[in-house]
């Protein structure tokens, strides 16, 4: 930013259950307050959104961690997810019924982009999903920055190459750890209020967890 130019505005679009398993992947913890200080260095920072499917009766954790954020600078936006079961063909050629969750939270996200995109100078998109690439495309289209921040460097919850193709910059996030990951105090030292985790660092496979099928 130079000397008598206005600050860049800036939003952020949080896939919240693209980049958890993301991170999880990656053994990475977010410090969201921290997150929020790095995209906002040298800008204003119009909102951050996070977006969450929950389910009523899901992991406590999670319930938690949404009400942290929305105390903490986040604009949460959150839907029950839903149960469905289907039958199934097992490898013996006999059925059994599994449960499924969707919890898709792609059209909420589309919406609030393409509503602030008119305020914004830069967007930058949490999720590594290829089926947001078109939105990325109208956002451009309205003389909009996009960073898309994924990472190339898991198995299971990377950025699809569409996507990546598509952004107009591609941020890894394992590239961002030193800047956005929490730090631990020595034990004598760690609060033990208020933030959305346990004191030691968490195990990231929570048996509960809710599954959300991408697309």
């Amino acid at each position: 930013m130079t000397a008598g130019s206005f600050p860049e505005r800036v939003a952020l679009f949080i896939d919240g259950a693209n980049i958890y398993y993301g991170t999880r992947e990656l053994s990475l913890q977010i410090d969201w307050k921290r997150l929020l200080e790095y995209f906002s260095r040298d800008a204003r920072l119009l909102r951050a959104f996070y977006y969450s499917a929950i389910l009523e009766d899901g992991p406590d954790w999670l319930h938690r961690q949404l009400d942290w954020l929305a105390y903490n600078g986040y604009t949460v936006v959150t839907k029950p997810a839903k149960r469905f079961r289907r039958v199934v063909l097992g490898a013996n050629g006999a059925e059994r019924v599994v449960e499924q969750i969707k919890g898709d939270m792609d059209i909420e996200l589309a919406i609030d982009m393409l509503t602030l995109a008119e305020h914004c100078d830069r967007i930058a998109l949490f999720s590594g999903d290829g089926d947001l690439r078109r939105l990325v495309e109208a956002v451009q289209q309205r003389g909009v920055r996009v960073q898309v921040v994924s990472t190339l460097r898991t198995r299971d919850y990377g950025i699809a190459d569409e996507l990546r193709r598509q952004a107009d910059e591609f941020i890894d996030l394992d590239d961002l750890r030193p800047a956005i990951e929490r730090q631990y105090a020595p034990r004598e030292q760690r609060p033990t209020l208020t933030e959305p985790w346990p004191e030691e660092p968490p195990d990231l496979t929570p048996p509960d967890l809710p599954v959300f099928p991408q697309g």
